[in-house]
């Protein structure tokens, strides 16, 4: 894929764009400076430049928004960030909450012929192991199932984690040591305003609203 020259900064301004936008209708200037970590002059001109390439735009009300060709390359920025963890923790036996920050600092200089290979190895998979979907060679995001956050179900039902919706070490490996990890299956007991009652096997477990938002399920048939 031809895509003009960008920075690593730019290249994280536009997949993190991409990310926000799978949860929030709009992504505000405010938005990725929290996202970022810098200051909101700072994201000011960095969407200053990339409207003027052509890559982002940004419109009242309706927040920053990718292009065609920006949204391309987030998604290709993905597909490498998210093969090398999947290779990171499969290969190389990186736990999960630290695959993330690896990951991160080998995105940007990875060639297409180490991303074609290592994804050859792996059997072309569609998902990293925090269940987020792995863009195609092709830059297509794979089918999903119909996922909830955790706290938006109201009446006892068995569900499915299918994705967790972040990269914070401590929440990873408190989900880790309570089983809550994408795949495995577990009982939604009751949602009230303490947190969220689940079990896992034997075990029943209240978790906070704060982190309960960040696991995402479907229901068991």
């Amino acid at each position: 894929m031809e895509k003009p020259r960008l920075s690593e900064s730019q290249e994280d301004y536009l997949k993190e764009i991409f990310k926000l936008r799978e949860v929030n209708e709009t992504v505000s200037m405010q938005d990725l400076a929290r996202k970022l970590d810098v200051r909101p002059p700072s994201v000011t001109g960095m969407i200053k430049k990339l409207c003027a390439m052509d890559l982002v735009e940004h419109e009242p009300y309706k927040g920053v928004l990718l292009t065609k060709t920006g949204e391309k390359i987030a998604l290709e920025v993905l597909r490498h960030h998210r093969l090398l963890e999947l290779y990171l923790a499969r290969h190389l036996n990186y736990s999960w909450d630290e695959i993330h920050e690896e990951a991160e600092r080998l995105e940007h200089v990875i060639s297409e012929k180490f991303e074609a290979a290592i994804a050859d190895l792996m059997g072309h998979p569609t998902h990293d192991p925090h269940g987020d979907p792995i863009p195609t060679a092709e830059l297509e995001l794979p089918d999903t199932p119909n996922l909830m956050p955790l706290n938006t179900f109201k009446k006892r039902i068995g569900v499915t984690i299918g994705r967790i919706m972040t990269q914070d070490r401590d929440i990873l490996n408190l989900l880790s040591r309570l089983e809550l990890i994408p795949g495995n299956s577990i009982a939604f007991i009751k949602n009230d305003s303490a947190g969220i009652r689940v079990k896992v096997d034997d075990n029943q477990y209240l978790v906070p609203h704060t982190i309960a938002r960040l696991i995402w399920c479907e229901t068991v048939d």
